[in-house]
């Protein structure tokens, strides 16, 4: 078992000095039926592992702080006839004394114990609208509780999101998630670069994503962190298309989206080159107007910086890019007022990750209507994408020759005390490191 049991049990003991009084109610993910009685592979849910370092489904943990602080495990009973179909399972004592429980108890439990831990609490915390069917189970244990009034027994008269909480802790990554996340990103990396050297034309999207897929599961990653993105040619102007299923032709880029999960850490590394190795002159211009954006975008990334600095950095070259390349007209204030650069870059260039790809914690450091602007501080320890990107689709005021190119360069960032550490620096994305790569792969091929 490759977990830190130290870790998971302070970042409980931090939820319990944060809740200060209370319980605390937080489900794994069920599993899902995929067709008839086959499952979908098992993901737990992310704030569930977060505190437990716990993979099984049908798992429940109750924290409760104040004069008795304790953290409870509710989990699968040992059952060694199901462990001969679906494999090991921990039940309750073992889990208690391998994952360091104040208690442990059977899932079957859960309904009588809660209702003993959830009287006379002054506050639950609760993910209130994340699940109907927990939501409903909740609802019915207060419900239970509330009979019992004229018996002297209180249920909890104020509600809080333990999201908020936990989300606030997810957002500084410690030595074990950044070791966790280094690791991810460099078998992304790998994956990345092994691409560029099996490409070539007349392939189908879906072979070079079993190409980047190999790479991940010989390296020990447990899965694809989300639905990976192979798009040829103008596939690359989708911003999420999945299809995976086009032919590669000679002279069409291709963009590659996609990071692994290593024990629930993401990675997520977008890299665009060219089919057949070689940029045409348009494919180069408006790559390195996007690698440009990027690195500008990479050098406001530090503790200096709040989080719109490199998004902001990122648009003032590329609308500058696309004024230069005949795409916008007008001044560049006159093209940031109007908007009109949306047309060839709509999305931001980035956000947290962690054990979600779209991680966990706020983006501003309010949420007031007064403060629209009060983007927080960049801090040690957080980790974000940076990812700017231009799609050209084929259009009356865009010049023929820049049809169909789509380029996002995309990378994994971590601030540091310094400045900032790129975590997939190793994925090639310089016009000569690619082109040498990808040369140097077929040289091989024909030797």
């Amino acid at each position: 078992m490759n977990i830190n049991i130290t870790e998971f049990k302070a970042r409980r003991q931090k939820l319990i000095t944060s809740m200060t009084e209370g319980i605390a109610i937080i489900f794994t993910a069920p599993e899902v039926i995929r067709n008839r009685d086959s499952h979908y592979s098992y993901r737990f849910d992310s704030y569930f592992y977060y505190l437990t370092g716990f993979k099984e489904p049908e798992s429940v943990v109750i924290i409760v702080a104040g004069n008795e602080p304790k953290s409870i495990l509710f989990c699968r009973d040992k059952d060694l006839e199901r462990e001969i179909w679906d494999g090991f399972r921990y039940g309750a004592d073992a889990a208690r004394d391998t994952f360091d429980f104040d208690e442990t108890y059977s899932i079957n439990e859960l309904d009588v114990v809660v209702l003993k831990l959830l009287a006379n609490q002054p506050k639950l915390y609760f993910s209130l609208g994340e699940s109907d069917v927990n939501d409903s189970r909740v609802t019915g244990w207060l419900n239970a509780l509330r009979t019992q009034a004229r018996n002297g027994v209180a249920v909890p008269d104020e509600v809080g999101d333990v999201r908020k909480l936990i989300d606030e802790m997810r957002l500084y990554k410690s030595p074990y998630e950044i070791d966790l996340m280094r690791r991810s990103g460099a078998i992304a990396a790998r994956a990345h670069n092994r691409a560029m050297q099996f490409v070539k034309p007349s392939m189908m999207e879906y072979e070079v994503e079993a190409e980047f897929l190999h790479e991940f599961y010989r390296s020990g990653a447990q899965a694809p962190a989300y639905t990976s993105i192979v798009a040829g040619g103008a596939n690359a102007c989708t911003l999420h298309y999945s299809a995976n299923n086009a032919k590669l032709h000679e002279g069409d880029l291709l963009l590659i989206d996609a990071g692994c999960e290593l024990e629930g850490y993401a990675s997520d590394i977008t890299r665009t080159f060219p089919v057949n190795g070689k940029f045409s002159s348009a494919q180069k211009e408006v790559y390195e107007l996007v690698l440009a954006a990027q690195h500008a975008a990479i050098s406001q990334v530090n503790i200096t910086s709040h989080w719109n600095a490199p998004h902001e950095a990122a648009l003032d070259v590329l609308i500058q890019g696309f004024i230069d390349l005949k795409l916008c007209k007008g001044s560049k204030d006159a093209v940031l007022e109007s908007g009109d650069y949306r047309q060839f870059y709509m999305h931001r260039t980035g956000h947290w990750l962690g054990l979600d790809v779209h991680d966990a914690g706020e983006y501003k450091a309010t949420k007031s209507k007064e403060n629209l602007a009060n983007w927080r501080m960049l801090e040690p320890n957080m980790t974000l994408t940076v990812e700017p990107g231009c799609y050209i689709r084929p259009a009356d005021n865009v010049p023929k020759h820049f049809w169909n190119i789509g380029i996002r360069i995309e990378d994994d960032v971590l601030v540091t005390e310094h400045g900032c550490e790129v975590l997939t620096s190793n994925a090639v994305k310089s016009v000569a490191d690619i082109e040498a790569l990808m040369q140097a792969s077929r040289l091989k091929l024909m030797t």
